[in-house]
Order: structure tokens, then sequence, then C-alpha cells
């Protein structure tokens, strides 16, 4: 009888898989353990609590959790339309040499560090927002702010990712639509994008991720003031939260239980987001299939 051979591949990457689980697993233990004094003082109240006052021993998550989502709702809703501009003009629009040059700069905007986006944020962008709408408060320091610096940090994490959608549609389907006497707009628009449509809400959800989790950027000109309150005031999200009192925490033990509960409610969101976005992109591919 011939022994099986142990496949050494098949043997190294189970364990890798195995070493990505026990990672998450230890993130889950770490987050949970940390919320506990919280989660018995408060229990799931402290996500409904709409009051964010530590030296009155008072913690409710509302407030950061509608900085987070509000401030990547603003991003997602100007950096769509851009970066879609932006890959649609990659892939189909620009000269070659000017499209290769054009794509290194979106991809080198993507990797400038999220702090130094932050600085800009502070020494350019919140003049100019001062300058031009006298309504925002504090120095320009608001909830508005922070999401027009997150949609500048996930366009180019969008454009590139829907630039690659979009090239991987086969030419057929634009050509197809020109020889039906379509402008290159209708082609697109009608024939390109539908059959892309996957990939770029694939990364849409991943510029969503980052926009959701992103932290020192957001630190520096959103003002850090949980509250639930207008776009043109100062707020905080869950992530700028946790950085800018961590310091101060560390030292009350239901303070950092309770920055360590808005981790586990970051974790859960953006865990919920994820899983939805694949459920939809699945029933896309579906769909596409069918069509």
């Amino acid at each position: 009888m011939r022994s099986r051979r142990i496949d050494p591949l098949r043997t190294i990457s189970l364990a890798f898989v195995f070493v990505s689980l026990i990672f998450m697993a230890t993130i889950i233990w770490a987050l949970v353990d940390g919320s506990l004094p919280t989660l018995k003082e408060y229990g799931i109240s402290f996500f409904a609590g709409d009051k964010w006052r530590p030296s009155r021993g008072i913690f409710g998550a509302l407030p950061a959790i509608y900085g987070t989502l509000t401030t990547s709702a603003i991003a997602i809703a100007i950096a769509v339309p851009i970066s879609l501009g932006i890959a649609i003009f990659l892939a189909h629009l620009s000269p070659p040499k000017i499209g290769a040059i054009l794509s290194l700069f979106v991809e080198l905007i993507a990797a400038i560090p999220s702090i130094i986006i932050g600085f800009w944020g502070m020494f350019v962008l919140i003049p100019l927002l001062v300058s031009f709408c006298p309504f925002l408060e504090k120095g320009g320091y608001t909830i508005l702010t922070a999401g027009i610096v997150l949609a500048i940090m996930i366009i180019p994490i969008i454009a590139a990712i829907s630039r690659d959608s979009i090239k991987a549609v086969p030419k057929s389907q634009k050509e197809g639509m020109l020889a039906l006497g379509a402008t290159d707009w209708e082609a697109i628009t009608r024939s390109v994008l539908p059959y892309a449509r996957s990939g770029i809400f694939g990364g849409v959800i991943l510029g969503f991720g980052r926009a959701i989790g992103e932290t020192m950027a957001i630190t520096l000109v959103i003002g850090n003031t949980p509250g639930i309150v207008p776009l043109n005031e100062p707020g905080a999200t869950m992530a700028s939260l946790i950085a800018g009192n961590w310091g101060e925490a560390v030292s009350t033990p239901l303070y950092k239980s309770a920055l360590m509960e808005l981790g586990l409610a970051l974790f859960l969101i953006t865990l919920f987001v994820n899983v939805v976005a694949r459920l939809l992109i699945r029933r896309m591919e579906k769909g596409a299939a069918r069509g």
C-alpha cells in the first residue's frame, strides 16, 4: 500500500491560515476583555448613550459612532464621483504615456502617510475653508473638514481599483456600442461601467473601510469634541477619540475600558460593512453572469 506524501506547500498554506485565525481571535479576545468593566457598568446602553463626560464618569458611544459614520459618508459622497472620473479617464480617454504618469501620481498620493495629510488639512485646507465658508465653527475644525480630508485619502484607493476593473472589461463591450453609433459617454456608462460594477463597488467599500478606521489625520482636523452636532461644528470619531484620550485614560480603569469598547464597536462596524459588501458583490456577480 502506497503511503500518501505530505504536500509541504499545502501544509505551510494551511498553517498561515491558522495563524490568521489565531490573530483575529486574539484581537477579539483583547477587545472584549478590555471592554468588560464598561459592559458590566452600562451594558448595551453604552452604544446608545449620547453623552461622553469622562470627568463625571459618563460614557456613551453614540456621538463617536455618529461622527465616524457621518465623516465616512461625506468622504464617500465626495470621493466616488471624482474617483470614477479619474478611473474612466485613465482607462479609456487618456493617451497611454500620460495615463501611465497620472496613474503613478494617483498611487503615490495613496502612499502619503495619513499624518502628513492631516498636516495639509490643518495648514492648507482649514484656512481655505474658513475663508470661503464663514459658517464653519471653531476655526474650521469640524466634521465637514474631517470628511473632506477623508475623501482626499480614499480617492486614490477607489480610483486605482476602479481603473483596474474598467480596464478588465473586454474591449468588445465598448467597441460594440460605438459600432451602433453610441458616443464615448454612452458606451462607457451603458456598457463598460455596468460590466465593471462589482469591482468598482469593491473599491468603494475598501475606501469606506479606510475612512471608518482612519485615525491620525482625523484627530488633527475634527476638533475631537464628542457630540451629535451639525456638520459645521467640531465632533469626534471612534478612532480619533481613542487616539486623543488614551494617554489620560490609562490610569482610570473605567475610562480605559470605555475606549476599549469603542474599539470593539469600531471593529464590529467594520466587520459588518465588509460582510454586507461581500454579499452585495456576490449578488452583483451572479446578476452579471445571468445577464
